[in-house]
């Protein structure tokens, strides 16, 4: 069994400790946007989305001991475009979020909702080979989210031309002979507390995901992916468990597998204010249709990952600390992996 060790330092980091979270300080931000949508008449073209931004980024913070941290972050249209998300909150009405396929919009919000003290198993710094659902999230968006009502909140997003991302202000992104059409995107998610107490943690999702198949694609079906799950909060305890699957749309005569499936489960601990522990575990599947020229083998269809991690807090600094062990990466039999991750972040 190969053995890596990784140690990383980020000094603005996305995600912190899902449970124990750093005390943020401050950030100022400055800058600009534009949305266009671009029609050329009768001319075939890709996605009509386009995005362009410039903005400047400055973040300080304070440490338990006094210290002082800043950070400065410059980012202008000098390149061919710069990653943007827009959101539009109609008070009361829902909210609209128009996306450049950056961040987890749709589906790609549920790829992983396993309770956690850090990151996902396959998200800690190892790459594992595993099958994620994805919907329209990595492509141009948009997205709306109704109000919650009754514990329920519904989300649908759509991306015009599935597969471009990016795509400047006043241009367009991709075109047919990317083999697909337009994606939707539809998710619930369940607050069913009722009143009580007890309930007031149990949270319930489920989301799907379709994509249009042009006449120009060499996959001959539309294709599908579907998430459901549910996670439990009670006092310091966090668990969760969920299943997806994917269907790539493949003729019947494809070399390899036509569907995917997943299984994940997680289990985080609150030990303090500062304080947080988790263990996870998430496996992938190949299965469908299988013709004499793919892959046979019950370890070469399956991946294994799992992952115990730690989080320490400090003011606006976090540490936190990965062990994650990974069977059949990349759907290779016997290519098992083991990494220890150690990170520190500063929050702004």
């Amino acid at each position: 069994m190969n053995k890596l060790t990784k140690v990383g330092c980020s000094a603005l980091c996305g995600s912190l400790a899902a449970i124990s979270a750093a005390n943020a300080g401050d950030l100022t931000v400055t800058g600009g946007a534009d949305m266009t949508w671009v029609s050329q008449g009768a001319e075939t073209m890709g996605n009509p989305l386009g995005m362009g931004s410039n903005f400047s980024l400055k973040g300080s913070g304070e440490l338990d001991n006094g210290w002082l941290v800043d950070l400065t972050i410059a980012h202008t249209n000098g390149g061919a475009y710069s990653s943007a998300t827009i959101n539009v909150d109609t008070n009361g009405l829902g909210k609209l979020n128009f996306n450049q396929g950056d961040s987890g919009n749709g589906i790609q919000a549920m790829d992983d909702k396993m309770p956690t003290a850090w990151e996902e198993p396959w998200g800690a710094g190892m790459t594992t080979g595993i099958r994620l659902v994805s919907g329209v999230g990595p492509s141009q968006n948009i997205q709306y989210t109704t109000p919650t009502l009754l514990g329920t909140t519904i989300v649908v997003a759509w991306a015009p031309d599935e597969g471009t991302a990016d795509t400047a202000d006043k241009t367009v992104g991709g075109g047919v002979s990317q083999g697909t059409a337009s994606g939707y995107d539809a998710t619930i998610n369940i607050n069913p507390s009722l009143g009580t107490e007890i309930l007031s943690g149990l949270n319930l999702f489920v989301g799907a995901h379709y994509t249009e198949t042009n006449s120009g694609s060499t996959v001959e079906k539309d294709s599908y992916e579907a998430v459901g799950g549910v996670t439990y909060d009670l006092g310091p305890l966090s668990l969760g468990a969920q299943w997806s699957g994917e269907d790539l749309g493949e003729s019947s005569t494809t070399t390899d597998y036509t569907h995917y499936k997943n299984h994940a489960f997680g289990v985080a601990f609150n030990v303090n204010d500062n304080l947080s522990i988790s263990y996870g575990e998430h496996e992938s599947r190949k299965a469908g249709y299988v013709n004499s020229n793919a892959q046979t083998g019950e370890n070469a269809r399956r991946i294994e990952v799992d992952s115990f991690q730690i989080a320490y807090t400090m003011g606006g600094a976090s540490i936190r600390v990965a062990d994650v062990n990974a069977d059949n990466v990349s759907f290779s039999t016997g290519t098992n992996r083991s990494a220890t991750i150690v990170s520190m972040g500063l929050a702004f």
